[in-house]
């Protein structure tokens, strides 16, 4: 009996995990999911669980049926004054027009639709009209309402809301950005180590009123379920709340499971309960990690030394991480355990302890504020340190798959101190950076940057860019959004590509080559070819760059020669207007003729077939947006 026992306790996990990863794959490819609402629902009544005002525009999550995002565009300033008295817990019946959540439209970007069903939302409503019906919120959404409203009057609220609640959304995106790029976002999101500490914090104080463990940690594990709720629900504090629990449960009733079989059950359930979460980044790090920590915790424990076990973990850490940073911002960074020697104590035992003192009295909140600023100017100074960051192609998930199998053959090859194994993982890496190089390809991709062009053509490692996109149209007010960070280089660093050799630009109009200087100031560019005719205001503009980075340029050139490929630049007469100047190129790439016409008019057209004779095109980029 005993030792059936035993049996099932090994079983049992991975049994129940393999069950729920095939329940995942299922569900997840044949994008299965039940909704309570369809795309006729016009009216829905529900609480606010979040809200979000950013210039002309509030976004509510809604807790009706289910959760659901709601954006409405504000029409003047009296409603905004309105919306802005708002808190959660708020009941609101709200009428519009429902639709699906968009996906990524070009490869490997963010996908919206994927993060919302992570969160468990279906589908998204544009509201025509918000009626507030009751704005009595429960205790729940009482208590939380009075931390953010005593967090907003301090001036290190950005932090206290990403350490004490979860909400990072305040924080600055390019410093969120720089966090990312030093391998420390893990920090700003609430995972074991604030679980750890608040529990400490509550066990020591409990201590001193009663020595019933028992009743101690049904205290204790009321308040982690309470805070749970509170931090909305994030995969890495349901993982540190439910491990906590389940640990303690073992220790109690002396039921010896392992702590790894006990995380593989909560992965499981996770899993079962909603198989989208294999989409949350917050949720394969959160488990990733902790599964190889415990996995390879003699590795650290051998070691006394609070140091050496730092720097171990933090290794162990980066390694494992490496495959979901490639899929999820494109690049690595090869010394961020060094990094995280530093900001984990400082953020561990130093921020975190003294948001909470903040918390409860703000006397300490110039503090923090100042202790903040040194974290976000020392990790945005360290972020352009650009010598340790490799960019990485995109990986397919059987790749994935194959790259964990490597870093658990070394992780368990390093446990047997044969350190020189982790030069398999140098090797690979170094294939991997390089794979342009060594895979020669040839490939032409049309990005979706809105209004406006942006197409990279990739010949044997040469790149050309023709065009950067600029307009971003977004219910008339002109957005921040910035196309060259946020469509054109990640996608470069996601298809492995380290630098433009030419960039194109078919004419001086803002849709064309509006992100052209944001793209030379934040990525490597070798030549630019400007089009016939005078240089406009921006184009003057873009040259002042280039002449500062001493990058060479060109104009009304007639071909351009690439290896064995040539790009013929058919338009070569000057006119009066920008349009009719574009460069239109005519290529032929592995049998495939190319032609791409810019914003060119009927009047270059003519002039073009004129003076050509134009073989058939297999593939036109028409003129002007398919203009007539």
């Amino acid at each position: 009996m005993i030792i059936c026992l035993k049996k099932l306790k090994i079983i049992l996990p991975y049994s129940l995990l393999i069950i729920s990863l095939i329940y995942t794959f299922i569900i997840i490819s044949n994008n299965y999911y039940h909704s309570n609402f369809n795309l006729n629902t016009t009216t829905i009544t529900g609480v606010i669980s979040n809200i979000k005002i950013s210039d002309n525009k509030v976004s509510i999550t809604l807790r009706t049926k289910e959760k659901i995002i709601v954006n409405y565009y504000i029409k003047d300033k009296e409603e905004l004054n309105i919306l802005k008295k708002y808190q959660l817990g708020y009941k609101l019946q709200i009428q519009g027009k429902i639709s699906i959540p968009s996906n990524n439209t070009n490869f490997y970007l963010f996908n919206y639709r994927k993060y919302l069903l992570s969160q468990k939302i279906y589908y998204t409503m544009n509201a025509t009209n918000i009626k507030l019906i009751n704005s009595n919120p429960n205790i729940f959404y009482k208590i939380k309402n009075f931390l953010i409203n005593r967090i907003d009057k301090m001036e290190s609220r950005n932090y206290l809301k990403a350490f004490i609640i979860g909400n990072n959304q305040d924080i600055d995106r390019e410093v969120i950005n720089s966090y990312s790029t030093n391998g420390i976002s893990h920090l700003f999101s609430i995972s074991g180590m604030h679980i750890t500490i608040l529990s400490c914090i509550i066990l020591y104080i409990l201590c001193k009123i009663s020595k019933n463990k028992v009743l101690i940690f049904i205290i204790i594990s009321l308040f982690l379920i309470f805070y749970m709720f509170l931090t909305s629900l994030s995969p890495s504090v349901i993982r540190a709340t439910l491990l906590f629990i389940l640990i303690n449960i073992n220790t109690i009733f002396k039921l010896k499971i392992k702590t790894i079989n006990l995380l593989l059950i909560i992965l499981s359930i996770n899993l079962i309960i909603n198989p989208y979460n294999i989409y949350n980044n917050g949720f394969l790090f959160s488990y990733i990690i902790s599964i190889y920590l415990i996995i390879f915790s003699k590795i650290i424990n051998r070691h006394k030394n609070y140091f050496i076990k730092l720097i171990i973990t933090a290794i162990i850490s980066s390694i494992v991480s490496i495959p979901i940073m490639i899929n999820s911002y494109g690049s690595i960074n090869l010394i961020s355990f060094i990094y995280n020697l530093f900001y984990v104590p400082y953020v561990s035992f130093i921020l975190f302890p003294l948001s909470l003192i903040t918390l409860l009295c703000p006397l300490f909140d110039s503090l923090l504020k100042v202790l903040n600023n040194i974290l976000e100017s020392s990790s945005m100074y360290l972020s352009n340190i650009k010598y340790f960051i490799i960019n990485l192609k995109h990986i397919p998930f059987i790749i994935v798959i194959l790259y964990y199998i490597l870093i658990t053959f070394i992780l368990v090859k390093i446990k047997k101190k044969k350190y020189y194994y982790i030069l398999l993982l140098v090797i690979v890496l170094t294939f991997h950076t390089n794979y342009n190089n060594i895979i020669n390809d040839t490939s032409i991709t049309v990005l979706d940057v809105g209004q406006g062009d942006s197409i990279i053509i990739s010949l044997n490692n040469k790149n050309i860019l023709i065009d950067t996109g600029g307009i971003v149209n977004f219910n008339n007010f002109k957005s921040k959004y910035n196309i060259a960070s946020n469509i054109i280089i990640p996608y470069l660093k996601y298809s492995g590509i380290k630098k433009i050799d030419y960039l194109i630009l078919s004419h001086g109009d803002y849709d064309h080559m509006g992100e052209a200087i944001n793209l030379v100031n934040n990525f490597k560019v070798e030549k630019v070819v400007f089009n016939c005719g005078g240089f406009n205001d921006l184009e003057k503009e873009l040259i002042k760059v280039l002449d500062k980075k001493k990058i060479k340029y060109y104009s009304c050139i007639k071909e351009l020669n690439i290896d064995k490929n040539t790009l013929y630049f058919l338009q070569t007469k000057e006119y009066d207007n920008e349009n009719d100047n574009s460069n239109v190129i005519y290529t032929e790439l592995n049998g495939y003729k190319f032609m791409f016409m810019g914003d060119a008019s009927i009047t270059t057209e003519r002039e073009i077939i004129e003076n050509y004779n134009l073989p058939d095109i297999d593939v036109l980029k028409v003129g002007h947006h398919g203009s007539k």
